[in-house]
């Protein structure tokens, strides 16, 4: 009888423990985001008054990791309570800083996503222009660092020598190198893409392959948006080896073709249509000033060819279009107050001998 008694009062004592040890926990998951807010409140009344922004993008990657550390540390706080032992402690403490390393990490992986937010800050303080199309890769780039390290840190945690793998990589290094020749061939073509710089994300290229929209670089391959709205991942290289031609980075666009009027037309409205229609171009708005040509081209084979060469200020697709078709519908009021026809193509016979009508009665 007493040994039974004894056991139940271990039963109740472990009993007892496990519904403290499962009402720490609980707390810490109810009141996480309570937590959360609290800390978020007290911490962005003093970075709200800073004038740098890193501080408030620093505070929102930590955001979910965050909450996250709450529910570790609830499972943490419980599990301690309970009588493990001395090992079963060592373990949880060290699973528990394992936990604080990888959360972490997770916070600085999504600060790299909006890092690019702080590129007018950077050419304030620093006086560093960091094109457009380097931030994906500088964001990747801290990406595998961060991990890599963190890994690292958490190897060394757990007592597992790198000595030996790091030495392996050192030995295996030309198997691998053989094996991902074309990963270091579009690497370096990457590369070759970034100092250059013959375009950045968002802009207008083409190239033989395609034409579209840059949307992303990374260590393997660019990503083009086409304007059927196809993403086209191209090798970089594959690009690095290709023309490429920036259709974003004109500084104005060409406008030219041949204007066709009858061959019955007067050489007085011809000389008179030529004149108005560059008069109309200088005083165009849209018009570049610097290069304008309106003359008498040549005789085609249904009329009269004069030959427009010109450039629009905008480089922009939609605004072009726009500047094209008000100069067009210009043309033709010149035209029509000219009474000048446009030519169209026809094919006129004639007869050597006279045709005679053959006619019965």
């Amino acid at each position: 009888m007493g040994l039974i008694r004894y056991l139940d009062l271990i039963n109740l004592d472990l009993i007892y423990n496990l519904l403290i040890a499962a009402a720490i926990f609980a707390f810490w998951v109810v009141l996480r985001r309570v937590f959360t807010d609290l800390v978020f409140k007290y911490v962005l009344s003093f970075t709200q008054k800073t004038k740098t922004n890193l501080d408030n993008l620093l505070i929102e990657g930590f955001r979910g990791p965050l909450q996250l550390f709450f529910i570790v540390l609830g499972l943490y706080l419980a599990l301690s309570y309970l009588p493990f032992g001395r090992e079963a402690d060592l373990f949880i403490a060290r699973c528990f800083r394992t936990a604080i390393i990888i959360l972490i990490t997770v916070g600085f992986y999504n600060l790299a996503d909006r890092f690019q937010e702080l590129d007018g800050e950077l050419e304030k303080l620093l006086g560093i222009k960091i094109d457009k199309i380097l931030w994906p890769v500088l964001a990747k780039a801290a990406k595998v660092i961060m991990v890599a390290l963190s890994v690292t840190i958490i190897a060394q945690e757990w007592e597992y020598r790198i000595d030996g793998f790091i030495a392996g990589l050192g030995l295996g290094g030309l198997a691998i190198s053989l094996a991902a020749k074309d990963v270091l061939t579009n690497f370096f073509g990457g590369l070759v893409i970034i100092t250059d710089k013959p375009f950045s994300i968002g802009d207008w290229i083409a190239t033989p392959s395609v034409e579209g929209t840059v949307e992303d670089i990374n260590f393997r391959s660019t990503k083009i948006r086409t304007f059927a709205d196809a993403l086209v991942t191209i090798p970089n290289a594959v690009l690095a080896n290709e023309s490429i031609t920036n259709w974003s980075r004109m500084g104005k666009r060409r406008i030219t073709f041949n204007l066709g009027i009858m061959y019955n037309t007067p050489k007085e409205k011809i000389a008179r249509c030529i004149r108005d229609i560059k008069e109309m171009l200088e005083k165009h708005p849209e018009v570049h000033k610097e290069t304008i040509f309106v003359r008498f081209d040549s005789f085609g084979e249904s009329g009269i060819e004069i030959f427009l060469y010109f450039f629009t200020i905008t480089t922009n697709w939609a605004k072009y279009l726009e500047v094209k078709e008000d100069i067009n519908f210009k043309i033709v009021e010149i035209l029509e107050r000219e009474g000048v026809a446009l030519a169209f193509p026809s094919t006129s016979v004639y007869f050597e001998n006279e045709l005679q009508a053959n006619v019965k009665h």
